[in-house]
């Protein structure tokens, strides 16, 4: 019954706190300036509070205009937790745009929405790079999906090619754990709990959420990279799948993972993401 109640408390206060910050950020969208990014960051904070969701950010933000955020993936939760670390606009898949209030919520955050196909990459991609030219960062989910949250899925490297010209953004890589459940490290059996894949819906997920006390997630920030350094976005995708899963691999074993330096291949083909 606690459970329960906590539940809908967090859902009344959400929606309180959701309807007057859409209007506040309408107002925002048709005023000069970088109000909306500014915004978009302070309501998403509010929402994980209501949440409860704690996070432990390590590294710090790229410095300049504009970044790819590059990260990991694996349920609706990094939207609320990144959203209140990273000032960018995500890129999503196109349903969501007709979801009630979620999709409403997600355009006013300036979501960026993509049908991942093949006949309209190439357009899709000329629209994110317009957002980096106008000097928007853009947090991307090469995944495509969501996962189970104990594993990294394969990337889908077409978006990456943003980075190339004419635009040249910074590229940070981004790793996002949940490591605490209820005060307690999150176990292989929680992970199903807390991830959001396959055919679950939002509706039923969000109990599983929201009737705990307490969830926490481990944020790294690797430092910048230039694009122009791994030549094409095949080598790129490669590189910081390998680095995703290492920190991952880490936070889920309970191991410390730090910000480092991603590093090109050795000649032996062995991907590196440590200094020295």
């Amino acid at each position: 019954m606690l459970g329960f109640l906590r539940m809908l408390t967090r859902l009344v206060l959400a929606l309180l706190w959701t309807l007057p910050s859409m209007l506040l950020q309408s107002i925002l969208m048709l005023l000069p300036g970088r109000g909306p990014e500014w915004f978009a960051r302070v309501y998403w904070d509010g929402v994980r509070r209501i949440l409860g969701l704690r996070l432990t950010v390590k590294g710090e933000l790229a410095a300049g205009r504009p970044i790819v955020f590059i990260a990991n993936h694996c349920s609706w939760i990094d939207v609320v937790a990144l959203g209140s670390v990273l000032p960018g606009c995500f890129v999503s898949k196109a349903d969501v745009a007709g979801w009630p209030l979620v999709g409403w919520i997600a355009k006013l955050g300036r979501t960026i929405f993509v049908s991942r196909q093949r006949a309209s990459m190439a357009r899709e991609r000329a629209d994110m790079q317009a957002r980096l030219a106008a000097g928007d960062h853009i947090i991307l989910f090469p995944e495509g999906t969501t996962s189970d949250g104990v594993r990294i899925l394969p990337f889908q490297s077409g978006f990456l090619a943003i980075a190339e010209a004419p635009v040249r953004p910074v590229i940070q890589v981004v790793t996002i754990v949940y490591d605490g459940l209820d005060g307690l490290p999150v176990r292989r059996r929680d992970r199903p709990e807390i991830s959001w894949y396959g055919d679950m819906d939002m509706a039923g997920h969000f109990p599983k959420i929201g009737r705990r006390w307490m969830l926490h997630a481990t944020v790294i920030l690797d430092p910048p990279l230039d694009y122009a350094a791994f030549g094409n976005r095949k080598v790129l995708g490669a590189a910081v799948q390998a680095r995703l899963e290492e920190n991952a691999a880490a936070l889920r074993q309970g191991r410390a993972a730090e910000p480092a330096v991603l590093r090109l291949p050795d000649r032996a083909g062995a991907w590196s993401g440590r200094d020295g």
